[in-house]
């Protein structure tokens, strides 16, 4: 049976620019981002409504303190005597206005001290009639101050505490916050990574399954898929484990498949062999009763022409007989004899038989000067270097110029043996480069039998070289053709 040959493999161009990122990444990416929305959100709201908390407290202690401040203000005392005579909180502004002088005096106090304001910072200062409500006043030097007004007999007053401390509070509360809010982004950032590394491991292991069983040799061959994604993996209650889950059902589909497919195979070959064995007997008797009957001299000259005929037609017919028989003990590797061989000698005595067959064409040895030593089975070998030559022979005009090459490539366990056979006669068509190994292959359109092929030269060869681990290739192009041999070589 002919073996299909092995798909391409697809290839697709790399994307070029930035990579994309991973689901993986995306995901982290975006739950991170709106969670850390959220935070910043709450944060910044929770500093405004506490700052607004504070500022409001400090207003209804102004207010409280300038009501009290009209039992003890004295209008015609300057300022920082009356607070130096008065138990204040620190940061304590007051000024006094005499009624009947109309002269300003203030002071804050600043600890144990009291200090007199200056009329510079004193400018611009007004004292109206009390009012319900705290203002913010800016003293230069001394920073902004929460005041009330009020007013007593002959004079009024303006009276209030700093806003330093409720900033400073603000602002420790804002830095507390803000390290807290990145923190939690932090401890967020972590157990997102590994709450989604852990949620993807399921389809990761899918990913790893049907990366290896893709790099396994499907396509010919006795193939049987042994990877499956884990158990634990391919839990269908979840929605990623369901495809851990049909993936491994899939994989038993193509395995059962596959050993179908090879039991076929094996079937097939079994009958190719046992029915080319057992042709070989009726063949030989109807050569050798054809050769017999050809010796009569009362044969008439119409009775004996189709005795040739008959004759050739065995000999054809017991020479495809023979090429299947190979082929399919080939594939059943039992019929590969290892020795050392020496491909040297045996690509050049191959050439000499050519020469002799084929005298039109020019012949040429290309060869190293140390033997190139494989291990073989040197029949085998020997068959496989002149289904190269005749297919050389035989597809090209008289006067094609045939060189035949044996070299060594490489050093070490990486050594090769490549032999190539290279002609510049017409070429072969690239339609047929894609199917030139494969049986009953022909160059020919018409199929001429002229030549007594039996479409399976290089098919045997391919069979007989892959048996010695090897590998065939042809590349061809008009007044270029080139097929190439490699095989494991033995150190000289």
């Amino acid at each position: 049976m002919t073996d299909a040959a092995p798909p391409e493999e697809a290839t697709a161009a790399p994307a070029r620019g930035r990579p994309p990122l991973q689901f993986q990444t995306k995901l982290m990416l975006t739950v991170f981002a709106i969670v850390a929305l959220i935070l910043v959100v709450v944060s910044a709201v929770m500093s405004f409504v506490l700052g607004r908390v504070l500022e409001s407290s400090l207003s209804q202690q102004v207010e409280s303190l300038a009501g009290s401040a009209v039992t003890w203000v004295t209008p015609t005392q300057d300022a920082a005597t009356q607070l130096a005579n008065r138990p204040t909180l620190p940061g304590t502004i007051l000024i006094v206005v005499s009624g009947t002088s109309g002269e300003m005096t203030g002071a804050i106090t600043d600890g144990p001290r009291v200090e007199a304001l200056d009329a510079e910072q004193l400018e611009g200062v007004r004292v109206v009639e009390q009012t319900p409500h705290a203002t913010t006043l800016t003293v230069e030097g001394k920073g902004e101050f929460r005041v009330a007004s009020g007013r007593v007999m002959n004079g009024a007053y303006l009276i209030g505490v700093s806003t330093a401390d409720v900033r400073e509070t603000i602002g420790e509360m804002l830095w507390t916050i803000g390290l807290v809010t990145a923190g939690g982004l932090l401890l967020l950032g972590g157990a997102i990574t590994a709450v989604i590394h852990r949620g993807l491991r399921p389809l990761r292991a899918v990913a790893d399954t049907a990366t290896r069983v893709a790099r396994l040799p499907l396509h010919a061959g006795s193939v049987s898929i042994e990877d499956r994604v884990p158990a634990e993996q391919a839990d269908p209650r979840t929605e990623i484990g369901r495809v851990g889950a049909a993936l491994n059902t899939l994989l038993e589909h193509v395995d059962a498949s596959l050993y179908a497919r090879q039991r076929n195979e094996d079937r097939m070959r079994r009958f190719i062999a046992d029915a080319s064995h057992e042709l070989r007997t009726p063949l030989a008797s109807i050569r050798g009763y054809s050769e017999l009957s050809l010796r009569d001299p009362a044969l008439s000259e119409r009775t004996e022409q189709s005795l040739e005929r008959i004759q050739a037609q065995s000999i054809r017919m017991t020479s495809l007989v023979e090429d299947l028989l190979l082929l399919a003990r080939l594939d059943e590797g039992t019929e590969i004899v290892v020795d050392a061989v020496d491909l040297t000698q045996v690509a050049v005595e191959a050439l000499a038989d050519q020469q002799v067959a084929a005298p039109d064409h020019e012949w040429q040895a290309e060869v190293d000067d140390e033997p190139v030593i494989v291990a073989g089975d040197a029949p085998r070998l020997s068959q496989v270097v002149l289904n190269l030559l005749a297919n050389a022979r035989t597809h090209t005009p008289p006067g094609t110029h045939v060189t035949l090459g044996v070299h060594r490539e490489g050093q070490g366990g990486a050594t090769r043996a490549v032999l190539t056979v290279h002609d510049d006669g017409p070429g072969i068509s690239p339609a047929l480069q894609q199917e030139l190994f494969t049986r009953f292959a022909r160059g020919d359109a018409s199929r001429a039998r002229k030549t007594g092929g039996t479409g399976l030269g290089l098919a045997i060869a391919k069979a007989i070289v892959e048996a010695h681990h090897g590998t065939i290739t042809v590349r061809s192009a008009p007044g270029d053709t080139t097929f190439e041999v490699r095989l494991p070589a033995r150190p000289a």
